[in-house]
């Protein structure tokens, strides 16, 4: 049941009032495991599938399920059993200005309603064990219902005002022209490469090379976008790029030419905005290759979430097989365990050591300069690894340095 503005709000006994104070103290600091049911609602679902599938959006959803949680329940620590106002704080207007930038309409604000199931079931736990008192209980139980559902849909309802008001200024100006023809031609749309390389100002009949950059700072920054872009086609030697800003924490680049950069020189260069990530597509040509690359930039970006890989730079290429093993995170983990035994807590350098020294075929001598070391360091190194490797090395190799580069991708979490 939703309370109209006009309505008169129900009024809580000093001793509901005091339950309900007590019990929103305890949703002000929700255990990690409420949060990560709260988030998996949001997003689960067919109509939510392409919200989860974005990382920008998926991140933004949650951070505005959350501000959501906190916002009802700080109001009521301090208010206890009044009606909340809506929450449009940044987290929630970011997540939603995002969403219409990705064509989302107001229907992309069920992750709300989704979530707030998993509140209202948290919260009846809470409120028995509160106390025992059935009338107590039920006084406290029916504001609590009330005020949940018409805190959401009062939320839902201005939150949709500002997607329309945003909506109305994406459909103005020379961004959301580009935007709309970027748009058009990653869906296969028939608009002649004439018309669209005018509305770009980029030309399409060349080679590109597509990358998505986006932050996972909760507060992102449209100027650091903006350098890592740049020193992104510094990087690659290019003298322009095409840039569609897709949300307040991303942004689709596309530069002519067929050679990346170098992914160790762009770490380097990325060193002095570490929430900054980036993921590159395949080269490719014409406007096929536009396409093409850039659902390589977008695979890539969704791999690095779903492992919540550490590494802030990720090629397609380097992603390819690992989409294969981490498939079964679960199984993917076994594998590790099984194939490096101790070799997966060791120490960085151990384990680069191996990686370097199967890519280069055996070589301890080659392997000392790829990683600018002597041989002789090279040489311990590998009678350590072997030490804590269930088998040898020389017996098991391939399988070995499959087992590092997922583990290198999947970070700490394997």
């Amino acid at each position: 049941m939703v309370q109209s503005a006009a309505s008169p709000w129900p009024t809580l006994s000093p001793e509901a009032r005091d339950l309900f104070r007590r019990g929103a103290e305890i949703v002000l600091h929700p255990r990690a495991e409420w949060i990560e049911e709260l988030h998996e609602a949001s997003l689960g679902g067919g109509s939510m599938r392409a919200v989860a599938e974005d990382p920008v959006l998926t991140e933004g959803t949650k951070r505005a399920n959350l501000a959501n949680l906190l916002h009802w329940a700080a109001a009521n620590v301090q208010r206890p059993g009044e009606r909340v106002s809506a929450n449009l704080n940044q987290e929630v207007l970011d997540g939603a200005r995002d969403m219409v930038r990705r064509g989302f309409d107001s229907g992309g604000l069920d992750a709300y309603r989704r979530a707030q199931g998993v509140a209202w079931r948290r919260w009846i736990e809470i409120c028995f064990d509160l106390t025992s008192d059935p009338v107590l209980l039920r006084e406290l139980l029916d504001v609590s219902s009330l005020s949940i559902t018409t805190f959401i849909e009062d939320t839902v309802a201005a939150v949709s005002e500002r997607m329309a008001v945003e909506r109305s200024e994406l459909t103005r100006g020379a961004h959301a022209e580009r935007r709309a023809t970027v748009t058009l031609l990653l869906e296969g749309a028939p608009i002649s490469r004439s018309r669209a390389e005018a509305q770009l100002g980029y030309p399409l009949a060349g080679p590109h090379t597509a990358a998505i950059v986006w932050s996972g700072s909760a507060t992102p920054s449209s100027q650091q976008l903006e350098t890592a872009a740049e020193t992104l086609m510094r990087a690659s030697g290019a003298s322009h790029r095409l840039t569609v800003v897709a949300s307040a924490a991303a942004l689709w680049v596309w530069l002519p030419g067929r050679t990346p950069p170098r992914a160790d020189r762009l770490a380097e260069d990325l060193a002095p905005h570490p929430d900054v990530r980036v993921a590159l597509g395949r080269p490719g040509s014409g406007i096929d290759g536009f396409r093409r690359s850039h659902l390589d930039a977008a695979a890539t970006q969704r791999m690095l979430a779903r492992l919540t890989s550490p590494q802030q730079i990720a090629r397609y290429q380097d992603i390819q097989l690992l989409a294969l093993l981490t498939g079964d995170p679960a199984q993917a983990g076994e594998f590790i365990a099984d194939t490096l035994g101790e070799l997966r807590h060791a120490d960085a350098e151990t384990r680069e050591t191996v990686r370097a020294y199967v890519h280069e075929l055996g070589n301890t001598t080659r392997t000392a300069e790829r990683l600018y070391t002597h041989r002789n360091t090279v040489v311990r190194r590998l009678a350590r690894a072997d030490e804590l490797l269930p088998r040898p090395l020389a017996e098991n190799a391939v399988d070995v340095a499959v087992a590092l580069e997922t583990l290198r991708w999947l970070g700490s979490g394997a």
